[in-house]
């Protein structure tokens, strides 16, 4: 009878732990990379982790787009509604996305498509939330972006007019 290799036990005991209890086998793993353990590692599963993190940055940026963006159309569309808690999430959504792109900015030349899936998504949040038809929302953007992430943009406001403070 043959017994496995060290290295092959190694892999074994990572995917049961990765299978079992993610938070300990990330631990793991940043332990055996700090030793330079390279043989032990869990290569397999290491790659597939880092290629997720870039997809969940991604992944952010759409989403709080869409928020900002949703917010913006029933800014827009619902005047009479208009409430700091709108103005707050505008602020706070145009705030976090340009963090998020300084932070990423290889993301910047996925903007045009994140923006696109952003803005479907915004428009079914402003037609849920306001109870508008869908139909009343453009089917494309009408905001570039640099409106959208500008503080001085809220659409259906001149800029004479006062914003909350």
């Amino acid at each position: 009878m043959q017994t496995p290799q060290i290295g092959q036990t190694a892999k074994s005991a990572n995917q049961n732990l990765y299978e079992t209890d993610f938070h300990a086998w990330t631990q793991q793993q940043a332990n055996l990379l700090r030793h330079h353990q390279w043989s032990q590692l869990d290569l397999s599963n290491l790659i597939e982790e880092i290629e997720s993190l870039g997809r969940k940055e991604r992944q952010e940026l759409r989403n709080r787009l869409s928020i900002l963006i949703g917010h913006l159309l029933k800014w827009e569309y619902q005047p009479e509604q208009r409430s700091r808690s709108w103005l707050a999430t505008i602020r706070v959504q145009r705030r976090e996305t340009l963090k998020l792109l300084n932070e990423n900015p290889s993301l910047k030349p996925c903007l045009a498509e994140l923006l696109q899936e952003a803005y479907e998504n915004a428009r079914d949040l402003a037609s849920g939330e306001t109870n508008l038809p869908l139909s009343t929302f453009s089917e494309q953007c009408l905001y570039s972006l640099e409106n959208i992430i500008s503080d001085r943009f809220y659409p259906g406001v001149s800029a004479r007019d006062q914003i909350m403070e």
